[in-house]
């Protein structure tokens, strides 16, 4: 998408702006966090870490920090092991310019020789990366790392019998520290900076979940590197393109433009997405449409991966015509005055629990507190100061993710969004009242959109219950066919889908993942939208409290195997099971029943006043062809439980034992 159409400085103008920086080129630094290491595992981590080492960018400027909130000692250690590796990593793929320069990702699409690889070296590599997850995969089975690796650092100490993942001191370990001259690779070359945080956790202090992980981040790198521009991406998002950094700067060095730019955002994409898009996680059109088209009016949203900011905004700097860059921070080469330790002893007096109390951190300064979806409301505050955003979304994708792979950890994540989302409308941040006077009324309308998912719930209830109710009742609910006024019906409900469809397919969609992408947004309305308005709601009754629960990014053999196969993964009760069973039961009941009706009635008299109801009625049955694929037909162990089937049985039948019982009475 041509980015200057929508007011962002175009590819062309920025790369001669960047040319022009030469050594002066901003020093950045890199936010990665993972929160679990059952659901986020090590070995998983440490390859986006040094995917991210591996830039081609300067390492001197460049300083990567993990956040560990599960403090999880093997965590670190697969992190010591990476900085062995990485000195034979780095040098290997800007050697041969490899990509992606992920070692998961490089082996598992190569498992022969790449051109122009040397195959010795390329075989060296390989087995170098094997034998390190072996150890940490080694390690993690057996609950302990080796005693000899234990004395190779004094990182290792932080740990004992006591501390687990909600109750521990700060740990803060530099484990390569690019401003020494012996932290090089092995051909010489300076290595990226590289530090482990866990921040302080105790029981009786609430920790912000990730919010709270990336302000400590902050602070803490404002005493190692203090680099202007920041980067964050999830643990599991690795990088895929080697120019990243160097795409993302043009922005920001703009000559004209780059001063107003507070954030350039990427999109999120994945690699396991299956070809016709099982899940619906692949949102091709919200990707390259939406997010693009916001550039017009402001710039994208942060969505919390893939973004670049100035260290200046999100400290909470308001956005002025005079404001100058200021690119020398964080320049690594200058002289140190404090001694590594002491630097470490600074930070973790960054990281206690206390530090934020009675402080504007998560408030003023930093990401926001208090929303579940921490990095939309942090955006709408930057572009409240006056800053803009822009989107790039490159023909080789920035960063490369796992999607979820199950249709529970596809509801969880979408349940988080909407009820976040939705909090932000009913908050002192709703983008009409907060935005008013600060952002364009198009921009307020653009986060409305997303803030507003939550309560679509009703209404897609409403759409897959009532014309159905009405078919089988024989109720008409739209105009007789052959009145003029079942035009509009008609002319909304064929352009928006043709649309729809045009859009899918112009995006890259196949017609099957269109289908897919359909159902799943019915599926994604009716139980995740859902409980994300309930719960809301209720939140704001005082009735429960914020929750922050983490996408596990492993799945076991079986159902990995049935997700490629585009096979629909159930397999567990869940609330959510039972609302998808009862209204598929639901809908081919009463299709059933509408048919029946046709037969014994008036065919003309009949489909002249329930042809519409009989067409959203029979495509709503189409759309649930694999939930009663999974309830009646399946055998494997991912079919739906029979626990649900019958407890939708049970509420399906409920209503009509109800309404025959009551003539009665």
């Amino acid at each position: 998408m041509d980015l200057s159409s929508f007011g962002a400085p175009s590819i062309n103008t920025v790369t001669i702006s960047f040319a022009r920086h030469g050594e002066r080129l901003p020093c950045v630094d890199i936010f990665v966090c993972t929160a679990d290491p059952q659901s986020e595992p090590p070995s998983l981590v440490i390859s986006t870490i040094l995917s991210l080492m591996a830039y081609d960018y300067p390492a001197k400027k460049l300083s990567v920090y993990l956040s560990d909130d599960g403090g999880s000692v093997f965590t670190f250690y697969a992190m010591w092991e990476a900085t062995s590796f990485a000195k034979y990593w780095i040098p290997f793929c800007k050697r041969y310019n490899i990509e992606p320069r992920s070692p998961a990702a490089y082996f598992s699409e190569s498992d022969e020789l790449q051109e122009p690889c040397n195959p010795k070296e390329w075989s060296f590599i390989k087995h170098m990366y094997d034998e390190m997850t072996e150890r940490i995969d080694s390690a993690i089975m057996s609950g302990k790392i080796p005693e000899q690796i234990k004395a190779n650092h004094k990182g290792f100490c932080e740990w004992n019998l006591e501390i687990n993942s909600k109750d521990h001191q700060s740990i803060i370990e530099i484990l390569v520290d690019g401003k020494d001259q012996n932290a090089v690779d092995n051909e010489g070359n300076v290595l990226p900076t590289l530090m482990y945080m866990a921040r302080e956790k105790r029981p009786q202090h609430h920790h912000n979940f990730k919010a709270g992980a990336m302000n400590a981040l902050i602070r803490v790198s404002s005493v190692i590197s203090n680099s202007p521009i920041i980067m964050n991406v999830d643990c599991d998002m690795y990088s895929n393109n080697k120019d990243t950094i160097r795409d993302s700067l043009c922005f920001f060095l703009d000559e004209e433009m780059g001063h107003k730019i507070g954030f350039v955002q990427y999109p999120q994409n994945y690699n396991n997405i299956t070809k016709n898009n099982i899940y619906g996680n692949s949102i091709q059109a919200f990707k390259k449409v939406e997010m693009g088209g916001l550039d017009s009016v402001g710039g994208p949203p942060y969505i919390g991966t893939g973004c670049f900011h100035r260290r200046e905004i999100l400290c909470g700097m308001i956005f002025t015509k005079d404001y100058k860059v200021n690119w020398n921070g964080g320049v690594k080469d200058k002289i140190q005055e404090n001694i590594v330790c002491n630097i470490e002893e600074k930070a973790k007096s960054l990281t206690t629990c206390a530090y934020e109390h009675d402080t504007p951190w998560g408030n003023e300064i930093g990401i926001k507190y208090g929303c579940p979806v921490e990095d939309v409301i942090t955006g709408l505050a930057i572009h409240c100061r006056g800053w803009e955003s822009v989107y790039n979304n490159p023909i080789r994708p920035a960063f490369l993710g796992l999607a979820p792979s199950t249709l529970s950890q596809t509801l969880l994540q979408t349940k988080r969004w909407s009820e976040g989302n939705f909090t932000i409308f009913l908050s002192k941040y709703c983008p009409l009242m907060f935005g008013h006077g600060k952002i364009k009324l198009r921009h307020q309308m653009g986060y409305c959109i997303y803030a507003l998912w939550a309560p679509n719930s009703l209404a897609t209830l409403y759409y897959v219950t009532i014309p159905s109710l009405t078919l089988l009742k024989g109720s008409p609910l739209f105009p007789e066919i052959t009145s003029p006024w079942i035009t509009p019906f008609v002319f909304v409900f064929c352009v928006t889908n043709l649309y729809n469809l045009y859009e899918a397919l112009s995006c890259g969609d196949t017609l099957n993942g269109w289908w897919n992408v359909q159902r799943m947004w019915m599926v994604k309305r009716i139980t995740s939208y859902l409980f994300g308005f309930i719960d809301t709601l209720w939140k704001l009754l005082g009735l429960s409290h914020m929750t922050f629960a983490v996408s596990s990014k492993v799945s076991d053999e079986h159902v990995s195997k049935r997700y490629e196969q585009e096979i629909m993964e159930f397999g567990s009760s869940t609330p959510e099971y039972v609302i998808i069973a009862t209204i598929a039961l639901l809908n081919l009941v009463c299709l059933v029943g509408g048919l029946c009706q046709i037969m014994k009635g008036s065919w003309n008299v009949f489909l002249n006043g329930f042809s519409p109801q009989l067409i959203i009625c029979g495509m709503l049955v189409i759309l649930n062809i694999p939930f009663y694929e999974a309830m009646f037909l399946r055998k494997d162990k991912g079919r739906m439980p029979f626990s649900v089937t019958l407890a939708s049985a049970g509420f399906l039948v409920l209503p009509f034992l109800v309404e025959i019982m009551i003539p009665i009475v």
